[in-house]
């Protein structure tokens, strides 16, 4: 008679089914948030910079968050600030349809920015 009970009889077949239909549908309701990946170049002229930029927002729209990644190889790593003009020029673009989770930064030969979908 102790509360709660100390232990209870019960058919354990129908107790996993049972814990396995909770997981089910845990994982049904669930929203999965993929990360898309948009590289880019110092040298990337205007118009492909305009199609990145489309397809960034059809990535938005789609609720994924985008990791736009400027690529420097070689002595291009000494004009990061192109790079970083890029990276304005395209979050002037985008700045109505996304939250920006990452400010651009220089992570080794590549300046990472982060956007995230507005909810």
């Amino acid at each position: 008679m102790a509360d709660p009970p100390v232990c209870r009889i019960m058919d354990y077949g129908k107790f996993r089914y049972q814990q396995s239909k909770k997981v089910q549908i845990a994982k049904k309701s669930q929203t999965v948030i993929q990360v898309k990946e948009i590289r880019l170049r110092p040298k990337t002229e205007e118009h492909d910079r305009d199609v990145k930029v489309k397809h960034i927002k059809r990535f938005l729209e789609e609720h994924d968050k985008v990791k736009v990644t400027v690529m420097f190889r070689g002595r291009e790593i000494a004009y990061t600030d192109i790079g970083r003009g890029l990276m304005e020029a395209i979050k002037q673009a985008v700045v109505d349809d996304c939250v920006i989770d990452q400010q651009p930064r220089l992570e080794g030969r590549n300046m990472v920015m982060i956007l995230a979908p507005k909810k």
